[in-house]
């Protein structure tokens, strides 16, 4: 009869446990989920804050020149004190349909995709505002998920900025050389002016930089830089139907 209790009370310790286990692991899922669901909606509501002009974001990049003691520099500039060729050199280097597309230049993801299913060598498809986003809220390193995060994150940007003041910060977050953000900082250490004043060759060179800050110098250019400058000049120098969405 003993026996028979022990062996009840175990099976009744048994049976016990188990539904405890079962709530501790829904409880932990469920604060994941939560957090995971925060942190996706965090950007969100940042672009939301952002729209304000006197607010003045810094990139995940500087975040981390922070984190590990590494100095950088970055003076904010306002839109209207950049060099308009600065501007139009950047568009027609970086994302000439900025001002016709909502975000994403669907034309040229779609053949990207395209390559990529025939495994062809893909190029570039990232718009300004991907790059925004890119630089805003997610890691440098490429992947598909990043381009995932990108797409709707250069959406809601595109809804709730105006295309000046996503200009705005996309210069002003920039990677223009190793530990040098935004074009004000740019334009003094690579030609010693002030971004409002940037020479139309300067900016062609400025320009052509922003794919690869770290290998590309632009007081230095190599023999490639420079023709790709002379390209962007002349483009640049053609740009008016391509930039009425900033300077009206």
């Amino acid at each position: 009869m003993a026996r028979q209790t022990n062996n009840a009370t175990s099976r009744s310790r048994q049976t016990s446990g188990k539904p405890r286990r079962r709530s501790f692991l829904r409880r932990v899922l469920s604060w994941s989920l939560a957090i995971i669901f925060l942190v996706l909606l965090l950007p969100y509501l940042l672009i939301l804050l952002y729209a304000a002009p006197q607010v003045q974001p810094i990139s995940t990049l500087m975040i981390g020149e922070t984190l590990t003691g590494r100095a950088y520099e970055r003076q904010w500039v306002d839109f209207d004190a950049i060099a308009p060729v600065l501007v139009q050199s950047v568009m027609m280097s970086e994302d000439g349909q900025y001002c016709a597309h909502d975000g994403i230049d669907w034309e040229a993801l779609n053949l990207v995709i395209d390559d990529a299913l025939e495994g062809e060598a893909t190029r570039g498809a990232s718009t300004i505002p991907m790059q925004t986003a890119k630089n805003l809220f997610l890691p440098p390193h490429r992947s598909i998920l990043r381009k995932a995060l990108e797409i709707p994150l250069a959406m809601w940007m595109d809804v709730v900025w105006s295309k000046k003041r996503l200009m705005e910060i996309y210069l002003n977050v920039a990677e223009w050389a190793p530990g040098i953000y935004g074009i004000e900082a740019a334009s003094q250490a690579y030609f010693g002016v002030p971004a409002a004043k940037l020479s139309a060759r300067q900016a062609a060179l400025l320009a052509v930089t922003l794919p690869n800050p770290i290998k590309r110098n632009a007081a230095n250019p190599s023999s490639g830089m420079n023709r790709l400058a002379g390209i962007i000049e002349k483009r640049a120098s053609q740009s008016g139907a391509y930039i009425k969405c900033l300077y009206d």
